[in-house]
């Protein structure tokens, strides 16, 4: 993101389409709550302590934690007026009490077995055969807890979160953007975020029903959508896409292969480094429990997750470099974690901490791209992260103040 060639004239900086997409990864989603706190203080620099990350972007995508990030930030409050109580949307959490949630609940959604026994991996055989890791009824109660009564359309921007519907075998987009067209999917935010985290093997699949002014019901049975977007950036663009053709008077129309007109910050959650993935000498004995429970992990899972994020990662990357508009697209990735920390599930505290640090660490680390010959992530002299985010913050405050005042001078 270089900073004179992203500072683009106001005309254009109106109507720029903002784009904050996080990935899916388990407990790694800390790195990306480090990474949007950094952005929001800055922010908060420029537009006063109330100024929280949801009010600068046109649409927020997110995938199993990375839906929940998404979506938790969401509550309605009551004004305090005492003859007429009146409910208003504000946010519940700011981006730094983002870290706060995950070191408090993730020890409680993915408890760790204390005692040390030599037949752990066995027990952990066992426990992948007759279900998932973990019951999921921490995440539940939590999550239904923070989001309550709170539905799709009631989200203070436009959100996209990812499914997967193992009865229908395909994938489930729910997106604020379509919940107008078709009201079944105007679900309870908190049954799409237990949909959008159930990891296969990890945490139970989630079936909930929805009803539209008709009574019509249609039911959901939902996994993690990390099998089919882990990195739902380019799920989020179409869908941004079609709804600033369709109906949007804030935006020129867009065309399909203008991606210069989308400004996209894509967050990933950190990934094992080369020397940590697995090879095909041991992949070649494995069987279905191989698949499912070697190295401690799940090597079919990991290989779906990661291969889907790339995928997405190097899509972009190519479409926005032949557009010449590479400062539109910032993807903050770690692809060099290593041992226990690029786990999804191990919530220790001192695990947790670890993550944190990677997160303040990637800040600090130069700006990359993927490359397309190696799958890894090289520098690109645009800077660190940290500056590339201090001259989006800028861009997104004044494009927001823009915005403001095209509002204001229709009244």
């Amino acid at each position: 993101m270089e900073g004179t060639n992203l500072l683009v004239q106001p005309p254009t900086l109106e109507n720029l389409v903002t784009i904050l997409s996080i990935d899916g990864g388990g407990i790694r989603g800390i790195i990306p709550g480090v990474i949007l706190n950094f952005l929001e203080s800055e922010l908060q620099k420029l537009d006063g302590e109330d100024a929280r990350i949801a009010d600068y972007f046109d649409a927020i995508a997110g995938t199993s934690t990375g839906g929940i990030v998404t979506a938790i930030k969401y509550k309605k409050k009551k004004k305090s007026n005492i003859t007429t109580p009146n409910e208003k949307k504000r946010l519940m959490f700011s981006a730094k009490d983002i870290k706060t949630f995950y070191l408090e609940h993730c020890p409680k959604i993915f408890p760790q077995d204390s005692n040390i026994c030599p037949f752990a991996h066995a027990t952990n055989v066992m426990k992948a055969l007759t279900g998932p890791k973990y019951n999921g009824k921490y995440l539940h109660s939590i999550i239904t807890e923070k989001l309550g009564d709170v539905r799709m359309h009631q989200t203070l921007t436009n959100v996209v979160i990812p499914t997967f519907d193992i009865k229908r075998l395909q994938p489930t987009i729910f997106s604020t953007y379509q919940v107008m067209n078709n009201p079944s999917l105007d679900a309870l935010l908190s049954y799409v975020c237990l949909g959008t985290s159930a990891a296969p093997t990890y945490l139970p699949a989630h079936y909930f029903e929805t009803k539209d002014s008709t009574g019509k019901t249609r039911e959901f049975n939902l996994i993690d959508g990390a099998v089919a977007a882990n990195n739902p950036a380019l799920i989020a663009i179409r869908e941004a896409t079609r709804d600033t053709n369709q109906r949007s008077s804030d935006f020129f129309p867009v065309e399909p292969t203008e991606y210069s007109r989308f400004l996209v910050l894509s967050l990933g959650t950190g990934s094992a480094k080369a020397e940590e993935k697995y090879d095909a000498g041991d992949a070649a004995k494995w069987g279905v429990l191989g698949w499912l429970t070697s190295s401690g992990s799940t090597p079919l899972l990991d290989v779906f997750t990661r291969a889907s994020s790339d995928m997405v990662d190097f899509h972009l990357s190519v479409v926005f470099q032949a557009l010449h508009s590479e400062d539109k697209y910032l993807r903050i990735q770690d692809d060099a974690l290593n041992g226990v920390i690029s786990s999804v599930d191990v919530a220790t505290t001192e695990n947790l901490d670890n993550l944190v640090k990677v997160g303040e660490a990637l800040l600090k680390k130069p700006v990359s791209r993927v490359n397309l010959e190696t799958g890894c992530y090289a520098p690109c002299n645009q800077g660190t992260n940290e500056e590339s985010l201090v001259r989006l913050a800028k861009i997104l405050s004044k494009k927001r103040q823009l915005r403001k005042a095209k509002s204001l001078s229709r009244k």
